[in-house]
């Protein structure tokens, strides 16, 4: 009986080595498409040879299926192209009027262009303290210690919504929903540290919020969740709203618990950062900083800026890609369709800026139907595209003189180059592999509708995508 066992697998062992790189992948399909977790779902893999751009595989490659966050990696192929590896976003200072006997008789002005890292931790050039510094430094030389018209933070550049149509109210209070304007600031995003109660069900208090939150009026309702339950704690607060509250738990017996939020009115939160640096350096301000919306609400022209003395640069668009595809941070890709549409048309919105997106990669190939997008980030349910599209632009990508940089951002998971995305019931994964006998693919998985563990979910698509190694 042991050797009838041993030669069955044996067998089994030669039947499985035989197998094509296309059985296996079919084999593996039909597996996780018979795992109970798919039992209401739906699969979409497309898989091509790199150097060729021959299929290898295709299970619902056309089908339009929700890509979460790998929906970036058409906004940062069309922003390379677009706007070139090497943009920068510029923030200029200047002012309108004369500066004599130490004063400014005139206007402040400062000219955002939506530059995302403005304020940002990622970098020392745009760390808040660096930023402020500059600024300061730039006045000082003018020898400017009062101004007698207003401090006007100029965000007209992009729209004044800030998020896209689509996103939903559970996200857009949550740093991953933090909108985009025409100045952003800290990346919109602030930081609350929890203290958990003793026992489940207790309330969980806000120790602490960095930098402080805008917002006139928070009322906290979070609870003490099971000991490791994860982060279930939500902030609503939409853009423009000086009202917030919060649900949902943290795990017991976490005493310093952080999550993050969105910043609801970027540009008069700078203004405020602004206002406090200027009385740090004895330089005195008539009235409150004004913004755009401050503009439409009053209904008044500026006068446009007459002499600009210093620009703020961004980091190049190859360094701000990076953390984009890496971190999956949202607000980049927003920024980045907006700048598209502003480049394109004079004016950053992410209705124009999408269109143009979707425009270009119909130039290349992909049908305006493969793409049936509404942001540049991926974080609205709404959007649709194929696996065989994500495919085509990671082709596309690869023949491209910038391309070693896109690669180089593209997260490591699964001992695979590729990018992932997650939102309610969706997983996916994009990206390049190379097999042990140097055989080069390129693919795209997405499952949506499934039941269950997303880790569970996160695991099982792994295992299928091993096939490549």
């Amino acid at each position: 009986m042991k050797k009838v066992w041993l030669s069955c697998l044996l067998f089994l062992s030669y039947f499985v080595q035989a197998q094509s790189l296309e059985e296996k992948l079919a084999t593996g399909a039909q597996q996780l498409l018979a795992d109970t977790q798919m039992k209401h779902a739906i699969l979409g893999l497309y898989i091509a040879d790199a150097k060729t751009g021959a299929v290898i595989f295709d299970k619902n490659g056309a089908v339009g299926l929700a890509p979460a966050s790998c929906q970036k990696i058409f906004t940062s192929i069309a922003a390379f192209e677009l706007l070139g590896h090497d943009f920068r976003y510029k923030t200029e200072l200047g002012y309108d009027g004369k500066i004599e006997d130490l004063a400014l008789k005139g206007n402040l002005h400062v000219l955002g262009s939506g530059d995302p890292t403005f304020g940002s931790e990622r970098w020392d050039q745009t760390k808040e303290e660096n930023v402020m510094t500059e600024f300061m430094e730039a006045l000082k030389k003018f020898r400017i210690n009062r101004i007698t018209g207003d401090v006007l933070i100029d965000d007209s550049k992009f729209s004044i919504q800030p998020i896209p149509d689509g996103w939903i109210w559970q996200d857009i209070g949550n740093y991953y929903g933090a909108g985009s304007w025409g100045v952003n600031w800290h990346e919109n995003q602030y930081d609350m540290i929890l203290q958990t109660g003793s026992k489940v069900g207790d309330d969980a208090g806000i120790s602490s919020i960095k930098p402080d939150l805008p917002a006139n009026v928070l009322v906290n309702q979070f609870k003490t969740g099971e000991k490791g339950s994860g982060d279930n704690a939500y902030i609503y607060l939409p853009p423009y709203s000086v009202f917030a509250f919060t649900q949902g738990t943290m795990p017991l017996g976490e005493s310093n618990f952080s999550i993050s939020g969105a910043i609801p009115n970027a540009p008069a939160y700078f203004a405020k950062v602004l206002e406090k640096n200027l009385a740090r350096n004895n330089i005195k301000i008539v009235r409150p900083c004004k913004t755009n919306i401050d503009r439409l609400v009053e209904k008044r022209n500026w006068p446009s800026i007459q002499s600009s003395f210093f620009t703020h640069y961004s980091p190049t668009l190859d360094s701000m890609n990076y953390w984009f595809l890496k971190k999956s941070i949202n607000l980049y890709g927003e920024a980045f369709v907006k700048t598209i549409a502003f480049k394109k048309i004079g004016f950053g919105s992410t209705d124009k800026g999408v269109e143009l997106v979707k425009d270009f990669w119909k130039e290349q190939g992909i049908e305006t139907s493969a793409l049936n997008i509404i942001d540049g980030s991926g974080l609205s349910p709404q959007n649709r595209v194929t696996p065989d599209a994500l495919v085509k632009a990671l082709q596309f990508a690869s023949k491209r003189s910038w391309f070693k940089s896109f690669y180089n951002a593209l997260p490591e998971m699964n001992g695979m180059k590729m990018k992932s995305g997650s939102i309610g019931g969706a997983r996916s994964y994009a990206g390049y592999q190379t097999s042990k006998d140097g055989n080069e693919y390129v693919f795209a998985i997405i499952v949506n509708n499934y039941d269950g563990s997303s880790m569970d979910m996160t695991h099982k698509m792994w295992k299928l995508l091993d096939v490549l190694k």
